[in-house]
Protein backbone atom coordinates (compact mmCIF):
# COMPACT_ATOMS: atom_id res chain seq x y z
CA UNK A 1 0.00 0.00 0.00
CA UNK A 2 1.39 3.53 -1.03
CA UNK A 3 2.09 5.22 2.27
CA UNK A 4 3.27 8.54 2.98
CA UNK A 5 6.73 8.17 3.31
CA UNK A 6 6.33 6.28 -0.47
CA UNK A 7 4.82 9.03 -1.57
CA UNK A 8 7.48 11.60 -0.22
CA UNK A 9 10.15 8.87 -1.53
CA UNK A 10 8.54 8.51 -4.89
CA UNK A 11 9.95 12.54 -5.58
CA UNK A 12 13.37 10.57 -6.37
CA UNK A 13 15.95 12.81 -8.19
CA UNK A 14 14.13 15.57 -7.05
CA UNK A 15 14.67 15.65 -3.76
CA UNK A 16 18.27 15.75 -4.02
CA UNK A 17 17.88 18.76 -6.25
CA UNK A 18 15.47 20.57 -3.99
CA UNK A 19 17.86 19.68 -0.85
CA UNK A 20 21.17 20.50 -2.38
CA UNK A 21 19.28 24.38 -3.67
CA UNK A 22 17.84 25.17 -0.29
CA UNK A 23 21.42 24.11 1.73
CA UNK A 24 23.07 26.61 -0.89
CA UNK A 25 20.53 29.09 -0.13
CA UNK A 26 20.52 28.78 3.94
CA UNK A 27 24.18 28.78 3.40
CA UNK A 28 24.23 32.25 1.66
CA UNK A 29 21.55 33.42 3.89
CA UNK A 30 23.54 33.03 7.43
CA UNK A 31 26.41 33.74 5.60
CA UNK A 32 25.09 37.13 4.89
CA UNK A 33 24.68 38.66 7.81
CA UNK A 34 28.47 38.28 8.86
CA UNK A 35 29.39 39.63 5.78
CA UNK A 36 27.42 42.68 6.15
CA UNK A 37 28.50 42.95 9.62
CA UNK A 38 31.91 43.01 8.44
CA UNK A 39 31.49 45.87 6.30
CA UNK A 40 29.85 47.75 8.93
CA UNK A 41 32.81 47.36 11.23
CA UNK A 42 34.53 48.61 8.20
CA UNK A 43 33.13 51.30 7.71
CA UNK A 44 32.70 52.33 11.32
CA UNK A 45 36.55 52.21 11.93
CA UNK A 46 36.93 54.04 9.00
CA UNK A 47 38.35 51.40 6.45
CA UNK A 48 36.65 50.38 2.79
CA UNK A 49 33.63 47.90 3.18
CA UNK A 50 33.44 47.64 -0.45
CA UNK A 51 34.98 43.99 -0.51
CA UNK A 52 32.42 43.17 1.61
CA UNK A 53 29.90 44.69 0.04
CA UNK A 54 30.73 42.99 -3.32
CA UNK A 55 30.62 39.63 -1.41
CA UNK A 56 27.27 40.29 0.15
CA UNK A 57 25.99 41.32 -3.15
CA UNK A 58 27.39 37.99 -4.97
CA UNK A 59 25.39 36.00 -1.82
CA UNK A 60 22.02 37.63 -2.47
CA UNK A 61 22.79 36.74 -5.92
CA UNK A 62 23.33 32.74 -4.99
CA UNK A 63 20.29 33.08 -2.70
CA UNK A 64 18.29 34.14 -5.88
CA UNK A 65 19.38 31.27 -8.03
CA UNK A 66 18.82 28.65 -5.42
CA UNK A 67 15.21 29.79 -5.02
CA UNK A 68 14.89 29.57 -8.95
CA UNK A 69 16.25 26.03 -8.78
CA UNK A 70 14.31 24.95 -5.71
CA UNK A 71 10.67 26.71 -7.29
CA UNK A 72 11.41 24.48 -10.56
CA UNK A 73 11.87 21.43 -8.98
CA UNK A 74 9.61 21.39 -6.04
CA UNK A 75 7.14 22.16 -9.56
CA UNK A 76 8.70 19.21 -11.63
CA UNK A 77 8.34 16.41 -8.13
CA UNK A 78 5.16 17.61 -7.61
CA UNK A 79 3.80 16.93 -11.17
CA UNK A 80 5.48 13.43 -11.57
CA UNK A 81 4.51 12.34 -8.15
CA UNK A 82 1.01 13.42 -8.50
CA UNK A 83 0.84 11.59 -12.41
CA UNK A 84 2.78 8.53 -10.74
CA UNK A 85 0.10 8.73 -7.71
CA UNK A 86 -3.22 8.89 -9.91
CA UNK A 87 -2.11 6.30 -11.72
CA UNK A 88 -1.42 4.25 -9.39
CA UNK A 89 -4.99 5.06 -7.82
CA UNK A 90 -6.65 4.32 -11.07
CA UNK A 91 -5.22 1.15 -11.64
CA UNK A 92 -5.78 -0.26 -8.25
CA UNK A 93 -9.62 0.97 -8.91
CA UNK A 94 -9.97 -0.64 -12.34
CA UNK A 95 -8.61 -3.63 -10.58
CA UNK A 96 -10.99 -3.94 -7.57
CA UNK A 97 -13.53 -3.37 -10.47
CA UNK A 98 -17.08 -2.56 -9.07
CA UNK A 99 -17.23 -4.11 -5.73
CA UNK A 100 -15.72 -1.08 -3.93
CA UNK A 101 -16.49 1.12 -0.85
CA UNK A 102 -16.53 4.11 -2.24
CA UNK A 103 -18.93 6.81 -3.81
CA UNK A 104 -18.12 8.15 -7.55
CA UNK A 105 -17.74 11.96 -6.42
CA UNK A 106 -15.62 10.59 -3.34
CA UNK A 107 -13.51 8.78 -5.70
CA UNK A 108 -12.81 11.54 -8.35
CA UNK A 109 -12.20 13.98 -5.48
CA UNK A 110 -9.57 11.52 -4.19
CA UNK A 111 -7.57 11.17 -7.68
CA UNK A 112 -8.01 14.77 -8.52
CA UNK A 113 -7.52 16.92 -5.85
CA UNK A 114 -6.67 14.80 -2.55
CA UNK A 115 -3.63 13.42 -5.24
CA UNK A 116 -2.13 17.03 -5.87
CA UNK A 117 -2.35 17.14 -1.84
CA UNK A 118 -0.51 14.13 -1.17
CA UNK A 119 2.02 14.50 -4.12
CA UNK A 120 3.31 17.71 -1.72
CA UNK A 121 4.67 15.53 0.85
CA UNK A 122 8.42 14.79 -0.68
CA UNK A 123 8.87 19.02 -1.37
CA UNK A 124 7.10 19.40 2.08
CA UNK A 125 9.20 17.14 3.73
CA UNK A 126 12.23 18.87 2.34
CA UNK A 127 11.45 22.21 3.16
CA UNK A 128 10.49 21.20 6.48
CA UNK A 129 13.88 20.07 7.15
CA UNK A 130 15.75 22.68 5.85
CA UNK A 131 13.42 25.26 7.65
CA UNK A 132 15.54 23.89 10.84
CA UNK A 133 18.86 25.11 9.13
CA UNK A 134 18.27 28.53 9.71
CA UNK A 135 17.83 29.00 13.19
CA UNK A 136 20.20 26.37 14.03
CA UNK A 137 23.16 27.86 11.89
CA UNK A 138 22.16 31.20 13.57
CA UNK A 139 22.02 29.75 17.33
CA UNK A 140 26.09 28.38 16.46
CA UNK A 141 27.25 31.70 14.83
CA UNK A 142 25.48 33.53 17.85
CA UNK A 143 27.29 31.48 19.78
CA UNK A 144 30.59 32.42 18.23
CA UNK A 145 29.74 35.59 18.32
CA UNK A 146 28.42 35.63 22.19
CA UNK A 147 27.04 33.03 24.22
CA UNK A 148 24.32 35.25 26.18
CA UNK A 149 23.05 36.25 22.79
CA UNK A 150 22.53 32.84 21.38
CA UNK A 151 20.45 32.15 25.07
CA UNK A 152 18.42 35.04 24.39
CA UNK A 153 17.60 33.43 21.08
CA UNK A 154 17.14 29.81 22.52
CA UNK A 155 14.71 30.90 24.49
CA UNK A 156 12.69 32.78 21.70
CA UNK A 157 12.71 29.84 19.32
CA UNK A 158 11.93 27.08 21.54
CA UNK A 159 8.40 29.08 22.17
CA UNK A 160 7.94 29.12 18.41
CA UNK A 161 9.08 25.88 17.66
CA UNK A 162 6.26 25.09 20.31
CA UNK A 163 3.49 26.85 18.54
CA UNK A 164 4.69 25.18 15.58
CA UNK A 165 4.17 21.90 16.62
CA UNK A 166 0.49 22.56 18.18
CA UNK A 167 0.11 24.12 14.40
CA UNK A 168 0.66 21.26 12.43
CA UNK A 169 -1.51 18.61 14.44
CA UNK A 170 -4.72 20.66 14.72
CA UNK A 171 -4.29 21.66 10.98
CA UNK A 172 -3.80 17.64 10.07
CA UNK A 173 -7.32 16.66 12.30
CA UNK A 174 -8.75 19.89 9.90
CA UNK A 175 -7.66 19.41 6.55
CA UNK A 176 -8.50 15.43 7.30
CA UNK A 177 -12.11 16.52 8.46
CA UNK A 178 -12.66 19.30 5.19
CA UNK A 179 -11.53 16.69 2.65
CA UNK A 180 -14.17 14.09 3.99
CA UNK A 181 -16.70 16.70 3.72
CA UNK A 182 -15.59 17.91 0.44
CA UNK A 183 -16.11 13.95 -0.74
CA UNK A 184 -19.44 13.52 0.30
CA UNK A 185 -20.54 16.81 -1.16
CA UNK A 186 -18.88 15.29 -4.58
CA UNK A 187 -20.47 11.81 -4.07
CA UNK A 188 -23.66 13.42 -3.65
CA UNK A 189 -23.57 15.76 -6.50
CA UNK A 190 -22.63 12.18 -8.83
CA UNK A 191 -25.18 10.72 -8.09
CA UNK A 192 -27.44 13.84 -9.09
CA UNK A 193 -25.52 14.21 -12.78
CA UNK A 194 -26.42 10.63 -13.01
CA UNK A 195 -29.93 10.86 -12.12
CA UNK A 196 -30.28 14.46 -13.93
CA UNK A 197 -33.50 13.17 -16.28
CA UNK A 198 -35.48 11.15 -13.60
CA UNK A 199 -34.82 14.20 -10.98
CA UNK A 200 -36.13 16.65 -13.48
CA UNK A 201 -39.20 13.85 -14.47
CA UNK A 202 -40.00 13.71 -10.54
CA UNK A 203 -40.19 17.37 -10.29
CA UNK A 204 -37.37 17.20 -7.39
CA UNK A 205 -34.93 19.52 -8.13
CA UNK A 206 -35.20 22.08 -5.09
CA UNK A 207 -35.05 18.47 -3.03
CA UNK A 208 -32.06 17.30 -4.67
CA UNK A 209 -30.17 20.67 -4.92
CA UNK A 210 -30.57 20.75 -0.79
CA UNK A 211 -29.65 17.36 -0.40
CA UNK A 212 -26.47 17.80 -2.58
CA UNK A 213 -25.90 20.98 -0.93
CA UNK A 214 -26.88 20.18 2.28
CA UNK A 215 -23.07 19.31 3.61
CA UNK A 216 -21.85 22.66 2.66
CA UNK A 217 -22.55 24.06 6.19
CA UNK A 218 -20.12 21.55 7.21
CA UNK A 219 -17.51 22.33 4.58
CA UNK A 220 -18.00 25.99 6.01
CA UNK A 221 -17.70 24.95 9.56
CA UNK A 222 -14.19 23.10 8.95
CA UNK A 223 -13.31 25.42 6.45
CA UNK A 224 -13.46 28.41 9.29
CA UNK A 225 -11.64 25.88 11.76
CA UNK A 226 -8.76 25.90 9.39
CA UNK A 227 -8.91 29.79 9.26
CA UNK A 228 -8.94 29.72 12.92
CA UNK A 229 -6.40 27.37 13.57
CA UNK A 230 -3.76 29.33 11.29
CA UNK A 231 -4.64 32.92 12.46
CA UNK A 232 -4.24 31.09 16.14
CA UNK A 233 -0.48 30.11 15.13
CA UNK A 234 0.19 33.18 12.99
CA UNK A 235 -0.72 35.28 15.89
CA UNK A 236 1.11 33.47 18.48
CA UNK A 237 4.06 33.20 16.25
CA UNK A 238 4.13 37.32 15.46
CA UNK A 239 4.11 37.56 19.37
CA UNK A 240 6.65 35.33 19.71
CA UNK A 241 9.00 36.26 16.85
CA UNK A 242 9.54 39.64 17.95
CA UNK A 243 10.32 38.98 21.42
CA UNK A 244 13.12 36.87 20.00
CA UNK A 245 14.92 39.85 18.25
CA UNK A 246 13.89 42.06 21.01
CA UNK A 247 15.51 39.56 23.54
CA UNK A 248 18.65 39.49 21.21
CA UNK A 249 19.02 42.58 20.85
CA UNK A 250 18.70 43.68 24.32
CA UNK A 251 21.54 41.24 24.82
CA UNK A 252 23.75 42.62 21.91
CA UNK A 253 23.37 46.26 23.32
CA UNK A 254 24.51 44.95 27.11
CA UNK A 255 27.06 43.41 25.27
CA UNK A 256 28.38 46.06 23.37
CA UNK A 257 27.92 48.63 26.06
CA UNK A 258 30.47 46.00 27.75
CA UNK A 259 32.88 46.11 24.87
CA UNK A 260 32.50 42.07 24.17
CA UNK A 261 30.94 42.50 20.48
CA UNK A 262 31.62 45.31 17.79
CA UNK A 263 28.61 47.08 16.28
CA UNK A 264 28.77 45.18 13.28
CA UNK A 265 28.14 41.74 15.42
CA UNK A 266 25.38 43.15 16.83
CA UNK A 267 23.98 43.96 13.44
CA UNK A 268 24.88 40.38 12.20
CA UNK A 269 23.17 39.58 15.73
CA UNK A 270 20.03 40.88 15.24
CA UNK A 271 20.28 39.32 12.04
CA UNK A 272 20.09 36.10 12.90
CA UNK A 273 17.09 36.92 15.09
CA UNK A 274 15.15 37.92 12.54
CA UNK A 275 16.10 34.28 10.77
CA UNK A 276 15.48 32.35 14.06
CA UNK A 277 11.97 33.93 14.56
CA UNK A 278 11.28 33.55 10.60
CA UNK A 279 10.76 30.03 11.63
CA UNK A 280 7.25 31.50 12.80
CA UNK A 281 6.53 32.93 9.14
CA UNK A 282 6.43 28.72 8.09
CA UNK A 283 3.24 28.16 8.89
CA UNK A 284 2.50 27.58 5.35
CA UNK A 285 5.18 25.13 4.80
CA UNK A 286 3.43 23.25 7.94
CA UNK A 287 0.25 23.39 6.32
CA UNK A 288 1.53 22.42 3.38
CA UNK A 289 2.90 19.14 5.18
CA UNK A 290 -0.49 18.66 6.99
CA UNK A 291 -1.99 18.40 3.85
CA UNK A 292 0.08 16.36 2.08
CA UNK A 293 -0.71 13.86 5.15
CA UNK A 294 -4.38 14.34 4.71
CA UNK A 295 -3.97 13.51 1.02
CA UNK A 296 -1.77 10.28 1.56
CA UNK A 297 -4.20 9.00 3.93
CA UNK A 298 -7.22 9.38 1.66
CA UNK A 299 -4.97 7.73 -1.16
CA UNK A 300 -3.98 5.02 1.11
CA UNK A 301 -7.29 4.11 1.80
CA UNK A 302 -8.14 3.44 -1.47
CA UNK A 303 -5.08 1.44 -2.66
CA UNK A 304 -5.93 -0.55 0.63
CA UNK A 305 -8.65 -1.56 -0.55
CA UNK A 306 -8.66 -5.33 -1.79
CA UNK A 307 -8.33 -5.80 -5.85
CA UNK A 308 -9.49 -9.29 -7.38
CA UNK A 309 -6.37 -11.60 -7.84
CA UNK A 310 -5.63 -13.52 -10.64
CA UNK A 311 -3.44 -17.39 -10.50
CA UNK A 312 -1.35 -19.04 -13.21
CA UNK A 313 -3.87 -21.75 -14.47
CA UNK A 314 -5.47 -22.34 -17.59
CA UNK A 315 -8.92 -24.20 -18.46
CA UNK A 316 -8.79 -27.68 -19.91
CA UNK A 317 -11.68 -28.66 -22.43
CA UNK A 318 -14.43 -28.12 -21.70
CA UNK A 319 -17.91 -26.20 -22.89
CA UNK A 320 -18.64 -23.72 -19.82
CA UNK A 321 -19.50 -25.52 -17.04
CA UNK A 322 -20.27 -23.70 -13.60
CA UNK A 323 -20.58 -24.78 -10.14
CA UNK A 324 -20.87 -22.85 -7.32
CA UNK A 325 -19.81 -24.32 -4.02
CA UNK A 326 -20.85 -22.75 -0.68
CA UNK A 327 -21.43 -19.13 -2.13
CA UNK A 328 -21.98 -16.21 0.29
CA UNK A 329 -22.00 -12.24 -0.02
CA UNK A 330 -22.29 -9.94 1.89
CA UNK A 331 -22.76 -6.40 1.62
CA UNK A 332 -21.78 -4.39 4.49
CA UNK A 333 -24.13 -6.42 7.26
CA UNK A 334 -26.45 -7.75 4.75
CA UNK A 335 -26.43 -11.36 3.24
CA UNK A 336 -26.96 -11.11 -0.44
CA UNK A 337 -26.67 -14.55 -1.32
CA UNK A 338 -26.70 -17.37 1.52
CA UNK A 339 -24.64 -20.76 0.89
CA UNK A 340 -25.82 -21.06 -2.92
CA UNK A 341 -24.51 -24.62 -3.82
CA UNK A 342 -25.50 -24.57 -8.03
CA UNK A 343 -24.31 -26.41 -10.59
CA UNK A 344 -24.67 -25.32 -14.11
CA UNK A 345 -24.44 -27.90 -16.87
CA UNK A 346 -21.87 -26.67 -19.80
CA UNK A 347 -23.24 -25.64 -23.37
CA UNK A 348 -26.34 -24.83 -22.17
CA UNK A 349 -28.65 -21.65 -21.14
CA UNK A 350 -29.55 -21.31 -17.91
CA UNK A 351 -32.01 -18.42 -16.95
CA UNK A 352 -31.79 -16.89 -13.83
CA UNK A 353 -35.80 -15.58 -12.22
CA UNK A 354 -36.30 -14.12 -9.08
CA UNK A 355 -38.09 -11.11 -7.33
CA UNK A 356 -36.03 -7.64 -7.05
CA UNK A 357 -33.33 -8.18 -4.69
CA UNK A 358 -33.70 -12.28 -4.97
CA UNK A 359 -29.69 -11.73 -5.67
CA UNK A 360 -29.86 -12.34 -9.47
CA UNK A 361 -27.41 -9.66 -10.67
CA UNK A 362 -24.94 -10.68 -8.28
CA UNK A 363 -25.13 -14.22 -8.81
CA UNK A 364 -23.97 -12.88 -12.60
CA UNK A 365 -21.30 -10.67 -11.32
CA UNK A 366 -19.79 -13.82 -8.59
CA UNK A 367 -19.96 -15.78 -11.93
CA UNK A 368 -18.21 -13.52 -14.09
CA UNK A 369 -15.99 -12.94 -11.11
CA UNK A 370 -16.35 -9.56 -10.79
CA UNK A 371 -17.39 -10.10 -7.32
CA UNK A 372 -15.44 -12.34 -4.70
CA UNK A 373 -17.49 -13.42 -2.10
CA UNK A 374 -16.97 -13.52 1.21
CA UNK A 375 -16.93 -17.32 1.26
CA UNK A 376 -17.20 -20.44 -1.26
CA UNK A 377 -15.43 -20.90 -4.23
CA UNK A 378 -16.68 -20.55 -7.98
CA UNK A 379 -15.44 -23.64 -10.49
CA UNK A 380 -15.23 -23.08 -14.59
CA UNK A 381 -14.80 -26.65 -16.16
CA UNK A 382 -13.42 -28.09 -12.52
CA UNK A 383 -10.93 -24.74 -12.32
CA UNK A 384 -11.45 -22.48 -9.47
CA UNK A 385 -12.36 -18.75 -11.07
CA UNK A 386 -9.28 -17.24 -8.60
CA UNK A 387 -6.54 -19.56 -9.89
CA UNK A 388 -7.38 -18.78 -13.61
CA UNK A 389 -4.89 -16.10 -15.22
CA UNK A 390 -6.64 -12.77 -16.04
CA UNK A 391 -6.31 -13.28 -19.77
CA UNK A 392 -7.26 -17.13 -19.15
CA UNK A 393 -10.72 -15.36 -17.75
CA UNK A 394 -11.59 -12.79 -19.29
CA UNK A 395 -11.18 -14.69 -22.71
CA UNK A 396 -13.11 -17.51 -21.50
CA UNK A 397 -16.24 -15.05 -20.02
CA UNK A 398 -18.12 -12.27 -21.40
CA UNK A 399 -20.37 -10.04 -19.65
CA UNK A 400 -23.35 -7.32 -20.95
CA UNK A 401 -24.99 -5.43 -18.64
CA UNK A 402 -28.51 -3.59 -18.49
CA UNK A 403 -27.07 -0.22 -19.22
CA UNK A 404 -23.80 -0.98 -20.95
CA UNK A 405 -20.69 1.82 -20.78
CA UNK A 406 -19.15 1.54 -24.42
CA UNK A 407 -15.65 3.13 -24.00
CA UNK A 408 -12.91 2.92 -27.21
CA UNK A 409 -12.26 6.13 -29.91
CA UNK A 410 -14.68 4.43 -32.54
CA UNK A 411 -17.60 1.87 -32.58
CA UNK A 412 -15.39 -0.95 -33.39
CA UNK A 413 -12.88 -0.43 -30.39
CA UNK A 414 -16.29 -0.36 -28.30
CA UNK A 415 -17.19 -3.87 -30.00
CA UNK A 416 -14.03 -5.58 -30.55
CA UNK A 417 -11.58 -4.59 -27.74
CA UNK A 418 -8.86 -5.27 -29.81
CA UNK A 419 -10.03 -7.87 -31.26
CA UNK A 420 -10.03 -8.33 -35.49
CA UNK A 421 -12.67 -6.30 -37.41
CA UNK A 422 -13.63 -9.71 -38.85
CA UNK A 423 -14.78 -10.80 -35.25
CA UNK A 424 -16.13 -7.90 -34.32
CA UNK A 425 -18.31 -7.18 -37.78
CA UNK A 426 -19.74 -11.39 -36.59
CA UNK A 427 -20.34 -10.18 -32.91
CA UNK A 428 -22.33 -7.44 -34.21
CA UNK A 429 -24.24 -9.53 -36.61
CA UNK A 430 -25.08 -11.80 -34.05
CA UNK A 431 -26.65 -9.15 -32.12
CA UNK A 432 -28.47 -7.42 -34.43
CA UNK A 433 -26.50 -4.68 -34.07
CA UNK A 434 -24.75 -4.71 -37.98
CA UNK A 435 -27.93 -3.34 -39.02
CA UNK A 436 -27.82 0.17 -37.41
CA UNK A 437 -24.24 0.24 -37.08
CA UNK A 438 -23.33 -0.30 -41.15
CA UNK A 439 -25.76 2.80 -41.57
CA UNK A 440 -23.12 4.72 -39.46
CA UNK A 441 -21.39 7.70 -41.67
CA UNK A 442 -18.35 5.71 -41.52
CA UNK A 443 -19.51 2.46 -39.84
CA UNK A 444 -17.48 0.75 -37.31
CA UNK A 445 -14.56 3.21 -38.06
CA UNK A 446 -17.52 5.98 -36.75
CA UNK A 447 -15.81 7.70 -33.72
CA UNK A 448 -17.62 6.72 -30.63
CA UNK A 449 -18.84 10.10 -29.67
CA UNK A 450 -20.36 10.86 -33.36
CA UNK A 451 -22.52 7.69 -32.96
CA UNK A 452 -25.35 8.62 -31.35
CA UNK A 453 -27.87 5.69 -30.16
CA UNK A 454 -30.92 4.68 -28.52
CA UNK A 455 -30.54 2.63 -24.89
CA UNK A 456 -31.63 -0.57 -27.40
CA UNK A 457 -29.02 0.28 -29.81
CA UNK A 458 -26.40 0.69 -27.11
CA UNK A 459 -27.10 -2.70 -25.57
CA UNK A 460 -27.04 -4.55 -28.75
CA UNK A 461 -23.35 -3.22 -29.20
CA UNK A 462 -22.69 -4.38 -25.01
CA UNK A 463 -24.10 -7.90 -25.94
CA UNK A 464 -21.89 -7.69 -29.45
CA UNK A 465 -18.66 -6.76 -26.72
CA UNK A 466 -19.50 -10.29 -24.50
CA UNK A 467 -20.19 -11.81 -27.72
CA UNK A 468 -17.47 -13.88 -28.41
CA UNK A 469 -16.39 -14.95 -24.75
CA UNK A 470 -15.33 -18.55 -25.01
CA UNK A 471 -16.82 -20.48 -21.88
CA UNK A 472 -19.46 -18.51 -20.04
CA UNK A 473 -22.01 -15.33 -21.49
CA UNK A 474 -23.24 -13.36 -18.40
CA UNK A 475 -26.14 -11.35 -19.23
CA UNK A 476 -27.41 -9.42 -16.27
CA UNK A 477 -31.07 -8.19 -18.10
CA UNK A 478 -28.63 -7.19 -21.25
CA UNK A 479 -32.29 -6.89 -23.74
CA UNK A 480 -34.30 -4.87 -21.20
CA UNK A 481 -34.19 -2.05 -23.63
CA UNK A 482 -35.01 -3.51 -27.05
CA UNK A 483 -37.79 -3.61 -29.47
CA UNK A 484 -39.62 -6.89 -28.94
CA UNK A 485 -38.63 -7.79 -32.26
CA UNK A 486 -34.67 -7.40 -31.39
CA UNK A 487 -35.64 -8.93 -28.33
CA UNK A 488 -36.96 -12.06 -29.27
CA UNK A 489 -34.28 -12.05 -32.57
CA UNK A 490 -31.54 -12.47 -29.93
CA UNK A 491 -33.36 -14.42 -27.34
CA UNK A 492 -33.33 -17.30 -29.83
CA UNK A 493 -29.95 -16.50 -30.95
CA UNK A 494 -29.04 -16.93 -27.04
CA UNK A 495 -31.25 -19.79 -26.16
CA UNK A 496 -30.18 -22.21 -29.25
CA UNK A 497 -28.49 -24.83 -28.36
CA UNK A 498 -24.28 -23.55 -29.40
CA UNK A 499 -23.07 -26.34 -27.05
CA UNK A 500 -19.29 -25.06 -26.33
CA UNK A 501 -20.34 -22.37 -23.90
CA UNK A 502 -22.84 -21.76 -21.38
CA UNK A 503 -24.64 -18.49 -21.54
CA UNK A 504 -26.19 -17.34 -17.89
CA UNK A 505 -28.74 -15.11 -18.41
CA UNK A 506 -30.53 -12.72 -15.41
CA UNK A 507 -33.81 -12.07 -16.75
CA UNK A 508 -37.81 -11.16 -15.91
CA UNK A 509 -39.30 -12.16 -19.27
CA UNK A 510 -41.11 -15.15 -19.40
CA UNK A 511 -40.58 -16.30 -22.80
CA UNK A 512 -36.47 -16.02 -21.83
CA UNK A 513 -36.84 -18.35 -19.09
CA UNK A 514 -39.29 -20.80 -21.49
CA UNK A 515 -36.57 -21.06 -24.14
CA UNK A 516 -33.81 -21.82 -21.36
CA UNK A 517 -32.45 -25.18 -21.04
CA UNK A 518 -32.33 -24.73 -17.03
CA UNK A 519 -34.43 -22.11 -15.16
CA UNK A 520 -32.37 -21.00 -11.10
CA UNK A 521 -35.28 -19.73 -8.96
CA UNK A 522 -33.71 -17.24 -6.49
CA UNK A 523 -35.21 -15.66 -3.50
CA UNK A 524 -34.00 -13.92 -0.81
CA UNK A 525 -30.35 -14.80 -1.51
CA UNK A 526 -31.19 -18.56 -1.55
CA UNK A 527 -31.95 -20.77 -4.71
CA UNK A 528 -35.12 -22.13 -3.79
CA UNK A 529 -35.68 -24.48 -6.92
CA UNK A 530 -33.88 -25.65 -10.80
CA UNK A 531 -35.34 -27.15 -13.46
CA UNK A 532 -37.16 -26.59 -16.67
CA UNK A 533 -39.16 -23.83 -17.13
CA UNK A 534 -42.68 -26.04 -18.11
CA UNK A 535 -41.92 -27.68 -14.33
CA UNK A 536 -41.59 -24.91 -12.33
CA UNK A 537 -44.20 -22.92 -13.68
CA UNK A 538 -46.70 -25.34 -11.79
CA UNK A 539 -45.66 -23.62 -8.39
CA UNK A 540 -48.05 -20.84 -8.01
CA UNK A 541 -45.44 -18.88 -6.41
CA UNK A 542 -43.32 -18.94 -9.34
CA UNK A 543 -46.29 -17.91 -12.04
CA UNK A 544 -46.03 -14.79 -9.14
CA UNK A 545 -42.76 -13.80 -9.92
CA UNK A 546 -43.31 -13.19 -13.50
CA UNK A 547 -46.68 -11.40 -12.37
CA UNK A 548 -45.23 -8.87 -10.49
CA UNK A 549 -41.98 -8.29 -12.79
CA UNK A 550 -44.77 -7.58 -15.76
Amino acid sequence: MTTFGAIARHGGRWLPVIGTSALVGTASTLALPTVLGKAVDAIVTGGSGGTWLVAAGLLIAVGIASDLVDSFAGVACVASTTAWLRERLITHLLAVGPNRRFDTGDLVTRVSGNAVDAAQAGPAVVTVWMAVLPPAGSLVLLVVIDPWLAAAFLAGVGLVALVLRAFTRRTAQVITSYQQVQGRIAARLAESLAGARTIAAAGTTRDEKRRVLGELPALHDQGMASWRVLSRSVAQAGVVGPLVTVAVLAAGGMALLDGRITPGELFAAVQYAVLGAGLGGMTSVFGRLARARAGAGRAAEVLGTAAIGYGHLRLAEGEGRVEFRHVTVHRGEREILADVSLTLPGGKAVAVVGRSGAGKSTLAAVAARLEEPASGDVLLDDVPMKYLTRDELRRAVGCAFERPVLVGGTVADAVGMGRDLDLVRSAAEATHAHEFVSRLPLGYNTPLAQAPMSGGEAQRLGLARAWNAERLLVLDDATSSLDMVTEMQIGRTLTADHGHRTRLIVTHRVATAANADLVVWLESGRVRATGTHADLWRDPAYRDVFGAAE
